[in-house]
């Protein structure tokens, strides 16, 4: 029987500046960013720290001078052990607090943030 995968398997968030956005993910979340080079590309791109037999889907931050930081589009939740960790480093690290922590019944709590670069992006915990 064939494996299945949970649905998603890279994301990229969009910034306008990548030191700014490394900065405030690394902060709010704890967790490092690796540059990850590009040769003759016209743009750049920091992964999200990752582990291949892990469940949950790997990403990383791109600057591209195509694609643009913005919200309304999809909305990515990142994991978290306890949502309000990360909820109270935002705003100290460029970001806006749209969306106080707040229960989703059995499925745990989330929070909605707005990132350094405008992106929305979402905070999930079971507690």
């Amino acid at each position: 029987m064939a494996t299945i995968n949970n649905p998603v398997g890279w994301f990229e968030l969009y910034v306008s500046d990548m030191k700014r956005a490394k900065i405030f993910y690394e902060k709010v979340f704890n967790r490092p960013l690796s540059d990850l080079p590009m040769p003759g590309a016209d743009f750049s791109m920091c992964t999200f720290a990752m582990e291949s037999q892990a469940t949950g889907a790997a990403g990383a931050l791109v600057q591209h001078p195509i694609m643009k930081p913005g919200t309304g589009g999809t909305l990515i939740y990142f994991s978290c052990m306890d949502c309000a960790d990360e909820l109270q480093r935002v705003t100290q690290y460029g970001g806006l607090v749209h969306q106080p922590k707040h229960a989703i019944g059995e499925y745990g709590f989330i929070a909605i943030v707005g990132d350094s670069e405008g992106n929305t992006i979402g905070l999930h915990s079971m507690q």
